[in-house]
C-alpha cells in the first residue's frame, strides 16, 4: 500500500518575509486556509504566527508538509524531501532570493520544532525547466554560470493545469500569463509549457513591482554600486524601487495608488500598465502572435481598471475586453469577437498539495 493512501491530511506553507499563508487539505476533500500578515523580519513573529496556526488547527495535525520555495537553483525536481543535506543546499541559495528564502527556510525550521512529519520543498523555478536556450541564456560570458531561472512557477503550473477547461483549444497555443501582484512577472506558454518569462536570474528582474524595479540599465547598477555598499544596495534593490519609487514614496500598494488623487500615484499606475503591455507585445513579436491572455495574482485578479489599461491598446493583436465582464471580475472577460482573455485566481497551495501527494505516492 502506498504511503499516500495512509495520509489523512496535508499542510501547505508559504512563509514569506512578512506573512505566513497556509492551507490544510483533509482526506475528505476539505480545505482550510489561514493567512497571517505584517510579521516583520524577526523569527519570533513567525513563530507566533505558527503558534496561532497550531491553535487554529485545534486537534488536526498534518501527516506531511509542503513548503513553497521561490528558488530551487539548478534542481529540476518540482518537489524534494527536505532532509539535512537538502536543507543545507537551500541555505546556499539565499543570495539568489534574499527577499523570500529566509522566510521559506524559517518556516521549515519552525515546523521541525512542532511536527515530526515529512517536509517537502516545492520550487517556483521548476516549471521553467522547459525554457529554450535562447530564453535561458543571458548575454554575458558563459563562464559566469549565470542564467535566467524564472519564478512564480507554482502558480504558472496551476494555470497551465486548469487553462484548457477555461479557454478550450486555445490553451494549447501561444498564451501569455500575467502574474501581477506585489511580485509580478509574465510567462509565455506554448502547448502549456514555459518558453519565456520576464523574471531572470533573481526575482528582482522583469517588469516593475511593488518595491522592485524590474530590469534596469546595467550602467544604473554600476552607478548605484559606487554610491552604496552591498548591503545598502541590496536593501535599495528589493525594498525601495518599483511602484514605491515611481510614486515618489507614496505607496507600494496598487490599491492605495488606484484610490489616490495624486499625480505621482497616477504616474506609477500608468508606468506599471505600460510596462506590462510592452512585455505582452514583446512576447507577441517573439512568438509570431498570441492566442490567449490570462491575468492572475492579487492585482491581476482584483483590479479591473488595471486589466482595462493593459488591454485597451492591445486590440491590434486581437484582444478586446468585455467591459461588463471585466468589472464583474468574471473568469472570461473577452468580447465574443476577441481572442480569449481570462482571469484565473492564483492557487500555489493547491499545486503544492498535488506535488506532495505525487511524491508520497512514489516514495
Amino acid at each position: 500500500m502506498g504511503l499516500a493512501l495512509l495520509m489523512p491530511s496535508l499542510l501547505t506553507l508559504n512563509s514569506g518575509s512578512s506573512s505566513l499563508k497556509a492551507s490544510l487539505f483533509g482526506e475528505d476533500g476539505s480545505r482550510r486556509d489561514f493567512h497571517y500578515t505584517h510579521l516583520g523580519h524577526a523569527s519570533g513573529s513567525h513563530a507566533a504566527a505558527l503558534d496561532a496556526l497550531l491553535a487554529a488547527l485545534d486537534d488536526d495535525r498534518p501527516d506531511a508538509i509542503g513548503h513553497r520555495f521561490v528558488h530551487g537553483g539548478e534542481i529540476l525536481d518540482s518537489a524534494r524531501l527536505i532532509d539535512d543535506d537538502e536543507f543545507a543546499r537551500l541555505h546556499t541559495l539565499v543570495p539568489l532570493a534574499p527577499l523570500h528564502l529566509p522566510g521559506n527556510l524559517l518556516g521549515v525550521e519552525l515546523c521541525r520544532e512542532r511536527f515530526n512529519v515529512p517536509q517537502l520543498a516545492c520550487f517556483d523555478t521548476a516549471f521553467h525547466h522547459t525554457l529554450p536556450e535562447s530564453a535561458r541564456r543571458l548575454p554575458i560570458p558563459r563562464e559566469f554560470k549565470l542564467r535566467r531561472y524564472g519564478f512564480h512557477g507554482l502558480n504558472y503550473a496551476h494555470i497551465a493545469q486548469h487553462l484548457p477547461e477555461v479557454i478550450g483549444e486555445a490553451a494549447s497555443g501561444r498564451v501569455v500569463v500575467a502574474h501581477l501582484g506585489s511580485g509580478a512577472s509574465l510567462c509565455l506558454l506554448d502547448n502549456l509549457r514555459s518558453v519565456d518569462t520576464s523574471m531572470g536570474y533573481t526575482p528582482a528582474g522583469g517588469i516593475p513591482m511593488a518595491t522592485r524595479s524590474g530590469d534596469l540599465d546595467p550602467g544604473v547598477m554600476l552607478e548605484l554600486a559606487q554610491r552604496y555598499d552591498h548591503p545598502a544596495l541590496a536593501q535599495l534593490v528589493y525594498h525601495s524601487m518599483g511602484l514605491l519609487a515611481l510614486s515618489n514614496g507614496e505607496s507600494a500598494d496598487m490599491q492605495t495608488l488606484l484610490t489616490s488623487p495624486t499625480q505621482d500615484a497616477r504616474f506609477a499606475v500608468e508606468y506599471f500598465c505600460t510596462s506590462v503591455r510592452a512585455a505582452i507585445g514583446s512576447y507577441a513579436a517573439k512568438a509570431g502572435g498570441l492566442d490567449a491572455l490570462v491575468f492572475t495574482g492579487g492585482i491581476g485578479q482584483h483590479a479591473p481598471v488595471i486589466r482595462a489599461a493593459i488591454c485597451d491598446p492591445l486590440r491590434f493583436i486581437g484582444f478586446e475586453l468585455n467591459s461588463t465582464a471585466n468589472h464583474a471580475n468574471l473568469t472570461r472577460i473577452d468580447r465574443s469577437d476577441s481572442k480569449p482573455i481570462a482571469v484565473i485566481p492564483a492557487d500555489e497551495e493547491a499545486m503544492i498539495c498535488g506535488l506532495v501527494q505525487e511524491w508520497l505516492e512514489k516514495n
